[in-house]
């Protein structure tokens, strides 16, 4: 059967314009704070952020938590105190455990293009972790499959591993696509679209809209009239 949804429009979202960021915030975070929305099970942070030509965030500490960023657009450079030096294509994900702290900085360097990307946190199963740093890429000819695992706790599936009991979906839906999801007994799922429009369980949804449930049944999605990009969040 399928599973009733809640639902969160992207406007209802926490929102700040620093010229250089505008980002919109799904759960509380910095001077946005709403007792309603604190995070979703190990879920903690997905912040919807563009970064303006040569804007970024200087370097600064992180501990405790697995942090990963999805571009959308534009590129993302990052730099870290384990000594990783990248940037970030669209399409591709970094994923950062902060562990027992670590420093980093993020910048758009492109002089004349925005970036668009989602950066998510989610808390880990453990404190004082070892830092890390891995990367996530679509193999070869499965840049658009429909639905993709990019997150797990055992790196299952070419995926990049998480201290958490979380797997972490890319769907991209071209109209006709259609995609699903089992979710088990005792689970929570979040679906945050990113780009374009999806119908979930009958439910119309738009770039920055979200729903969850925590009831077990089936999740079935699909493109509305243009191509379609959401993250899907499997949460024990």
């Amino acid at each position: 059967m399928t599973t009733q949804l809640k639902i969160r429009r992207a406007g209802e979202r926490g929102h700040a314009d620093h010229g250089w960021l505008n980002s919109w915030f799904s759960f509380s975070f910095a001077e946005y704070y709403d007792p309603r929305h604190m995070g979703f099970r190990s879920l903690r942070v997905i912040n919807d952020d563009r970064i303006a030509p040569g804007g970024g965030f200087p370097t600064h500490p992180h501990r405790d938590m697995e942090i990963f960023s999805y571009l959308l657009a534009g590129q993302l450079a990052h730099k870290d105190s384990m000594g990783n030096s990248r940037v970030l294509n669209p399409g591709e994900i970094q994923m950062m455990r902060a562990g027992s702290g670590v420093q980093h900085s993020e910048f758009n360097p492109s002089a004349t293009e925005p970036a668009h990307l989602l950066q998510i946190w989610i808390t880990p199963n453990q404190r004082n972790l070892k830092p890390a740093y891995t990367e996530w890429v679509p193999a070869a000819g499965h840049e658009n499959d429909v639905k993709t695992l990019v997150i797990s706790p055992d790196g299952r599936d070419g995926s990049a591993s998480i201290a958490q009991d979380a797997s972490i979906y890319l769907l991209k839906l071209q109209p006709g696509n259609q995609a699903s999801h089992s979710l088990a007994a005792g689970r929570g799922l979040w679906l945050h679209v990113a780009t374009g429009s999806l119908l979930v369980n009958g439910v119309s949804l738009s770039a920055g809209d979200a729903v969850s449930c925590e009831e077990a049944g089936e999740i079935e999605i699909s493109a509305i009239g243009e191509a379609a990009q959401a993250i899907l969040f499997d949460l024990g």
